[in-house]
């Protein structure tokens, strides 16, 4: 691990479609004292930001150069079809790629998606990107498939979107120059990880946290308890109770002794 803990902030970069609000706020929660700037980025641009040193680390969309970048994959997107609102497949769930076989399929030159073959019939020219492909669907001229975020950041009023099965799914993860994990790197890694504050990195706990510890580990002494000792052994002149004793009322036998002699020598009355 190289860098330190001295960079004034950390910029985290982003291609369209990701949303990493959720971590910037653990950020915020755990190290106040550090800002995080937020650089949004094309597919293409986040990589020459992440190897010129303009950004600390980038989520990106698989797969990524590993020469020089080390990346984590965090999670996988649905894809989805990007229809017009009176489209046929909008009555229905989800769909599969052979039932877009009779319309034309847009391919944007920025596809997050790895397709072998693409369904549909293709389109004369290949839109420069995403949201020009999906400024043609409203305008009723094809259709196009995308990872679910895309579709949700391009959203309009006159068009909708599907679930589309047995197709290529994009995945998001988090990239960085590998000779530069610097202490901050690894901190935003312990966040998206999900890792508690005092096991990022491997920290030894804070001593308040081991003092809690400690005083949730030690048994409590129960009343009656001398020093934690047992408490089972009995009292002198005792035997569970029952051992013979002196009468508190003045009697010389076992307690309860006198009552048993009481019955056994009642008068009975003369009939």
């Amino acid at each position: 691990m190289t860098g330190s803990d001295a960079s004034p902030s950390f910029r985290l970069a982003y291609v369209p479609g990701v949303t990493p609000s959720k971590w910037v706020r653990i950020w915020h929660e755990r190290l106040p004292d550090v800002p995080l700037s937020l650089v949004p980025a094309s597919p293409d641009e986040i990589y020459e930001l992440l190897r010129a040193g303009d950004v600390d680390a980038g989520f990106v969309r698989l797969p990524v150069d590993q020469d020089d970048l080390s990346a984590i994959p965090l999670y996988t997107e649905t894809t989805v079809v990007v229809v017009p609102k009176d489209h046929i497949v909008a009555a229905v769930e989800q769909i599969s790629p052979g039932d877009l076989d009779d319309d034309i399929v847009l391919h944007p030159l920025d596809d997050a998606l790895d397709w072998e073959k693409l369904p549909g019939r293709p389109a004369l020219e290949r839109p420069a990107t995403t949201a020009d492909a999906v400024e043609l669907v409203a305008a009723g001229i094809g259709v196009v498939l995308v990872p679910q975020s895309l579709a949700r950041l391009h959203h309009r009023k006159d068009l909708t979107y599907r679930t589309v099965t047995d197709t290529p799914e994009s995945r998001v993860a988090l990239a960085w120059p590998e000779d530069r994990t610097t202490d901050l790197v690894e901190d935003f890694i312990g966040i998206v990880r999900g890792r508690t504050v005092n096991s990022t990195r491997g920290r030894a706990p804070a001593p308040a946290a081991d003092q809690q510890k400690s005083k949730s580990g030690a048994k409590t002494p129960r009343k009656g308890d001398a020093g934690g000792g047992a408490r089972r052994k009995p009292a002198a002149g005792k035997a569970g109770g029952r051992t013979a004793g002196k009468n508190p009322r003045g009697g010389g036998g076992a307690k309860g002794g006198p009552k048993g002699g009481a019955k056994r020598g009642k008068p009975r009355r003369n009939g």
